[in-house]
């Protein structure tokens, strides 16, 4: 599945996050998307020698990248949800964890990698899963009624002329041309709403999201699993790159009087991090600490 030898991804804020989540020798810190591990080899060597690092990530993929970068006996990594954290610290042997950091943006091997159709731009099948043994790929969603796709487009990536595309995919359907590659898709689109590129991200975004549940996952990870893998005083970093999972972020962190929020309005990045790394521009970087008792 690995379409280049060597990660290409840039990690987002690394310096941002690596000052607020107040790193230190001892700490046990959970990466819950380690994607290449961009982020947490610049942890890890701060958290040593005492220090252990759990992480997990669906793509196995990424896991592979991240591994070559690990190879440590202080790191410890699954492929799992995020959501599965309370079963990976069991099978780890540990009982709570003093930070936690969740980056939910795409990285950007997985959307330069052919097999897997995230990118627009970089070509390949409409499956858009993160492991290609789990859940449904893009290319099914597709073959949903007109009503379950407009509803796929519009509530997933927001996107106004979502009842005029799914129209558009199922004509192309009934006349035996169902959309396979991203090609396609890309295609569909533009012949509804012309040659503009920002409908054409918000379906893919749609899709992405739907095929990988990937905003159940959010708010599972943060109203369910988050409180029972922190230990008290535990801070929690999420960086997100759209409007729906900020959401849900910043009010899982108001909602519940547990978590004391730290940062009242969302980090993000500098003008110079962005010129070098543009997916920086839309990231929202968000803490809280975890405090029980107050």
């Amino acid at each position: 599945m690995m379409t280049q030898s060597a990660a290409i991804h840039v990690p987002v804020m690394p310096r941002e996050v690596l000052r607020l989540l107040q790193l230190e020798p001892g700490l046990t810190v959970f990466d819950g998307t380690l994607g290449a591990a961009g982020h947490s080899s610049q942890i890890l060597p701060r958290i040593l020698p005492d220090g252990l690092l759990i992480a997990t990530d669906r793509d196995p993929m990424m896991l592979s990248f991240a591994r070559a970068r690990l190879n440590h006996d202080q790191a410890m990594l699954y492929q799992a949800s995020y959501v599965d954290a309370v079963d990976v610290l069991a099978q780890s042997g540990v009982r709570g964890v003093d930070r936690v950091l969740l980056d939910l943006g795409l990285s950007s091997d997985q959307l330069a990698d052919r097999n897997r159709g995230f990118g627009f731009d970089a070509g390949g099948p409409l499956d858009m899963r993160f492991c290609c043994d789990e859940g449904t790929s893009a290319a099914d969603l597709l073959l949903q009624s007109q009503e379950q796709i407009a509803a796929i487009l519009a509530t997933w990536g927001e996107e106004p002329a979502a009842d005029r595309i799914a129209a558009e995919i199922v004509r192309l359907r009934n006349s035996g041309a169902a959309l396979q590659t991203t090609a396609d898709l890309v295609a569909c689109v533009e012949s509804v709403t012309g040659r503009n590129r920002t409908p054409v991200t918000r379906v893919f975004q749609a899709l992405r999201i739907a095929a990988n549940e990937e905003l159940q996952h959010v708010r599972r990870m943060l109203e369910e699993t988050l409180p029972q893998i922190v230990k008290p005083q535990a801070i929690v970093a999420v960086i997100s790159f759209h409007s729906l999972e900020d959401r849900i972020v910043k009010n899982a962190f108001r909602t519940n009087p547990s978590w004391t929020v730290l940062t009242s309005s969302p980090v993000t990045a500098q003008p110079a991090e962005i010129r070098i790394n543009p997916r920086s521009r839309p990231a929202k970087l968000r803490l809280a600490r975890w405090e029980p008792e107050k």
